[in-house]
């Protein structure tokens, strides 16, 4: 089982390489409190069609250590940018889903981008989902840590009151099994309860607006037209909005879990994206 060391701080993190060593690289940032699993309908079809398929889980998720410390964005992206060093990858293609949206970003303007070719943000949280002077649509911050309180004194209850919204089961076509819904549920209990809660205050505050405009590089940006967990005028449009070089590509009926409603329709839009240009 492969692990690297994190140069942060000496974290012991695990991630799995699928496909061909020579393919083109693609590597997948996770949401928050999922592991590599969740890209199982990425990862999996990409590697048996040539490419070399890399997945990090996060400190406290997945099969990563478990730690106190290192839920800075700084500290996450020096985990990320680790993973590209202790591979030696090359003319990446980083594809990140919600909070993995943000790490992503900080992990370019903090390291820089030689090793990255071009990005794919998928639900994305940048450039941030609170309100603030600069983003008066986005979610109370008092309802953002009411939440996160919530999850703290039943982290279950959290997830299963949320699953319904985060799949969009509401609406047409996004049909997703009970089971699916159980493991996925599952899944996110698998974070720690350290790691659930320091991830959440991140989000509650996180904010990279001032460096999206930095980001010199193809950027494409995938988002649900249903989408509650991350709302699409305050962070997929925004996001096109402050990046140099956006495609903004709008799913219809898609809500956050828009990597499992949408596989196919996702996977084709990064095929073309990661073959264009």
């Amino acid at each position: 089982m492969p692990y690297f060391t994190s140069p942060a701080d000496g974290t012991r993190l695990h991630y799995v390489d699928y496909g061909p060593s020579e393919g083109p690289v693609v590597v997948f940032v996770n949401s928050a409190y999922l592991g590599t699993e969740m890209w199982e309908f990425q990862m999996l079809p990409l590697a048996e069609e040539g490419y070399r398929c890399v997945g990090l889980d996060r400190r406290g998720h997945g099969r990563s250590e478990d730690v106190w410390h290192g839920y800075d964005l700084d500290t996450l992206a020096d985990d990320l940018h680790g993973l590209l060093d202790h591979l030696d990858l090359h003319s990446v293609s980083l594809v990140g889903h919600s909070m993995g949206s943000v790490e992503i970003v900080r992990c370019l303007t903090r390291h820089g981008a030689a090793r990255v070719a071009r990005i794919a943000l998928v639900a994305g949280i940048a450039p941030s989902v609170v309100r603030s002077p600069d983003n008066p649509g986005g979610a109370d911050p008092a309802v953002v840590r009411a939440g996160n309180e919530a999850s703290r004194r039943d982290r279950a209850a959290f997830f299963e009151r949320g699953v319904d919204a985060f799949f969009a089961l509401d609406r047409p076509g996004n049909d997703v099994s009970p089971a699916y819904v159980r493991y996925l549920v599952g899944r996110c209990l698998g974070a720690t309860a350290r790691a659930t809660a320091a991830v959440q205050e991140l989000v509650a505050a996180v904010d990279v607006a001032p460096e999206l405009p930095k980001l010199d590089l193809p950027v494409l940006v995938l988002h649900g037209t249903h989408d509650t967990s991350a709302p699409l005028d305050v962070t997929g449009r925004r996001a096109a909005r402050l990046l140099p070089d956006a495609d903004l590509k709008i799913y219809d009926n898609a809500g956050h879990g828009l990597f499992i409603t949408h596989a196919e329709q996702l996977n084709a839009d990064l095929r073309e994206f990661m073959t264009a240009r």
